[in-house]
């Protein structure tokens, strides 16, 4: 079974995610949506609340599970026998950064890491811009999918 993994915080899940996760469903027979925890960082999303906007997305696509998970990538990979590791490009910054963590991973494991360019239309799109938004009272909805709301 090719199972791919899509690490992130989601805070919160954007329209370039969403992008990446319904292209990426056509590559593995299995992919995991896994939610990283990271204690020393603030979210705007509860972890409950990201992981309701990841389902609630994806509740009809039977080859999607969320997860959360914490520590290295690469490790909770071993533990559910993932062999891959899916990222979304939208910029060269965004390929330099990755391209480093790619090159650790595969140092300390087997584990491939396979990219795909966010979708041209959805390349400007990241979850401190929305947040920014969100923060300022402006209108997120053009760059979320419609299961994130935002509670008063």
């Amino acid at each position: 079974m090719r199972r791919a993994i899509f690490p992130g915080s989601f805070d919160p899940l954007t329209l370039g995610h969403y992008d990446i996760i319904k292209r990426g469903i056509t590559l593995f027979d299995e992919l995991v949506i896994a939610i990283g925890i990271n204690a020393d960082k603030k979210y705007m999303f509860s972890l409950e609340e990201r992981t309701e906007f990841i389902e609630n997305a994806f509740k009809d696509e039977p080859k999607i599970k969320v997860v959360t998970y914490e520590g290295l990538t690469v490790d909770f990979c071993k533990k559910i026998d993932a062999n891959f590791i899916l990222r979304g490009l939208r910029n060269p910054g965004d390929f330099e950064f990755e391209k480093a963590i790619a090159h650790t991973n595969r140092k300390l494991s087997e584990i491939e890491t396979v990219f795909l360019l966010t979708s041209s239309g959805k390349s400007y799109i990241s979850s401190s811009i929305v947040r920014d938004v969100i923060r300022n009272g402006g209108d997120y909805t053009g760059l979320v999918p419609d299961t994130v709301i935002v509670k008063p």
